[in-house]
């Protein structure tokens, strides 16, 4: 990429970041800073942590701004470098940033709205309106964004059904090849109401818990965020967390400690929703940008 074209960015990005902070400062969020250096984390299996001595560097600020609502913070937000083993692509970068925010007595539902303003907000700052144009598409920010079920995407964009998927394992090669290229194609697709499976750290719904309270959202076929209504049951995470380490052991795979503290302050965290959204993706679709290498100063093999 040319020096100019990068300097744009960079500008774009610099305007992005400041809007950013503008849109949850007038909503009266605390923004805060974390440890990126920290001994114990979420152990998902298909998340690996790069080791610093003894601790790790963190793959989210998760669990630590999950313990801040638990100690009295009701509306929190941080724009945070992280770090991950091995993820290196268009889309990815071992070291990258992340916004996440959480928010003390809402759901998932109320967390799409917001999203929905975060973005459109973004938007109006950079003086782009209510149309963004991306991988020769022009996405309409306009409200409603679509909303549709993970169940729903599966019977209208692929061969095979969510419950057939499941039991094959093939749930997330049928997501990356069939359903995410059709996703936000117009407008923003929120891709909501995930397997009980995929549940991660997110709340089962009441009264059908076979599914998770828990959405992505897509613009252009990107995957951009990650969000749901919070589990703060420590008793059901611990189960979570075992089989995620049953499973890496199965599968060789490094066995992280269990996150005691986090788990113990579940016990005093309240009903909340939460959201992780990848900065230099949307500074990717705000730019046009067809590589995550073309939003960031440096990346990894230049330094």
């Amino acid at each position: 990429m040319k020096l100019s074209g990068l300097k744009q960015n960079l500008w774009l990005r610099a305007r992005m970041i400041q809007s950013i902070r503008a849109f949850f400062m007038e909503r009266e969020y605390l923004e805060v800073e974390t440890p990126q250096l920290i001994s114990d984390l979420a152990p998902e299996v298909h998340i690996e942590a790069i080791r610093a001595g003894s601790n790790y560097l963190h793959t989210s600020p998760e669990l630590c701004m999950k313990r801040l609502l638990a100690s009295g913070f009701p509306k929190i937000f941080q724009i945070s470098r992280c770090f991950r083993e091995g993820e290196r692509g268009d889309h990815h970068l071992p070291e990258f940033s992340l916004l996440e925010w959480y928010r003390t007595g809402i759901e998932y539902q109320a967390l799409m709205n917001e999203c929905e303003a975060l973005i459109r907000f973004v938007s109006k700052s950079l003086d782009m309106g209510w149309k963004i144009h991306y991988r020769s598409r022009e996405i309409d920010l306009k409200k409603p964004w679509e909303r549709i079920s993970v169940k729903e995407a599966f019977d209208q964009y692929a061969s095979i059904s969510l419950e057939r998927a499941l039991e094959e394992g093939c749930f997330d090669r049928v997501m990356v090849e069939k359903i995410e290229p059709n996703l936000g194609t117009i407008r923003p697709t929120f891709l909501y109401d995930y397997p009980a499976a995929m549940a991660a750290l997110a709340r089962l719904k009441p009264g059908n818990r076979t599914l998770a309270e828990r959405f992505e959202i897509y613009i252009a076929g990107l995957e951009l965020a990650n969000g749901f209504s919070e589990l703060n049951d420590p008793v059901e995470q611990r189960a979570r967390f075992e089989r995620e380490l049953q499973i890496r052991g199965a599968e060789g795979k490094q066995i992280y400690p269990m996150p005691e503290r986090f788990l113990r302050s579940l016990e005093h965290m309240p009903d909340a929703a939460g959201i992780a959204l990848g900065v230099d993706r949307l500074a990717m679709l705000f730019s046009g940008a067809q590589k995550i290498d073309e939003v960031v100063s440096f990346t990894l093999e230049e330094v």
